[in-house]
């Protein structure tokens, strides 16, 4: 079993978690993920891993309520436990395995829009241990869903925040930022990781392709059983087949089909629904709406 040390609520419907997984912690690199699981009845579910601290022993997850299973897992306090906690899964990031010396004289952007601040987060903890200042754009809806502002502040070297409505900071979307500091204050960079929800990915791919600069995506949104026996993360990128949870889950965003990836992820959307519904209305619920299908 692995033990929740700590838990705590960052925003309306995401949470934190820090759980006591010593094997997953001494092996695990920025980019990986790992798949947990309540109990016997539970949904294995594939998150990207926030943070790590080798020397405690443990893996901090961040997730989002989304269906079922994330509303029943929101429930779990300090003291419970996961029967499963699986990983370090998938491939770390590319730049993990590079020249630390070449690494230097790159100028790395990090864009995070919404949960992704939390998967970016361990990249640019990892680009600052060892001496690396990166530039980071996190963008969320509000004020209310900007999460680990303290944590990225830390360390990244200049922090941006926008907000769709304009309620914190800048107003606008994370493109329109990047935009801004390539074109009117000159700044040049070498490689951009973008991730966060698919449809800002595409844009931020659409963008940086036209300023020329290589862009790295996460495709762990699509991702669902997470040992590529499900098919649901399949992928096209370039000319090839992908699965993000094998071969990712990330990708050079300037090859990724985004309009095939969304509507795929769209087919998993409806049982989802279903399901939450079943969660939350227990023996009340009977399918009388006609769009969920009960319990069939």
């Amino acid at each position: 079993m692995y033990q929740i040390l700590r838990a705590e609520q960052l925003a309306d419907k995401i949470f934190l978690m820090e759980v006591e997984a010593p094997r997953v912690a001494r092996a695990c690199e920025p980019g990986e993920f790992v798949i947990v699981k309540m109990d016997e009845i539970g949904e294995r579910i594939p998150l990207t891993i926030c943070d790590y601290d080798r020397e405690k022993g443990t893996i901090t997850i961040v997730f989002q309520i989304v269906g079922a299973s994330t509303e029943r897992m929101s429930a779990m306090k300090v003291g419970d436990a996961f029967q499963d906690f699986v990983g370090p899964l998938g491939r770390p990031s590319e730049f993990v395995k590079e020249d630390v010396n070449e690494l230097k004289n790159k100028k790395f952007l990090f864009v995070a829009g919404g949960v992704g601040a939390a998967p970016v987060y361990p990249q640019v903890k990892w680009m600052k241990e060892h001496g690396i200042d990166v530039d980071v754009v996190v963008g969320a809806k509000n004020k209310d869903l900007i999460i680990l502002e303290d944590e990225m502040k830390a360390v990244a070297g200049n922090l941006y925040i926008t907000t769709d409505d304009g309620s914190y900071q800048r107003k606008g979307m994370v493109t329109a930022v990047v935009e801004d500091l390539v074109k009117n204050q000159g700044n040049k960079y070498d490689v951009c990781v973008a991730i966060g929800p698919m449809i800002m990915m595409k844009f931020v791919c659409k963008l940086t392709k036209e300023l020329e600069i290589p862009t790295i995506v996460s495709l762990n949104p699509i991702m669902v059983d997470g040992t590529g026996m499900c098919g649901a993360c399949r992928v096209t990128v370039g000319d090839q087949v992908k699965f993000a949870c094998v071969d990712g889950p990330e990708f050079d965003g300037h090859l990724v089909n985004f309009d095939e990836a969304m509507k795929r992820q769209q087919m998993y959307k409806t049982e989802e629904g279903r399901a939450i519904l079943r969660l939350r209305e227990g023996a009340t619920h009977h399918g009388g709406c006609g769009n969920c299908g009960g319990d069939k």
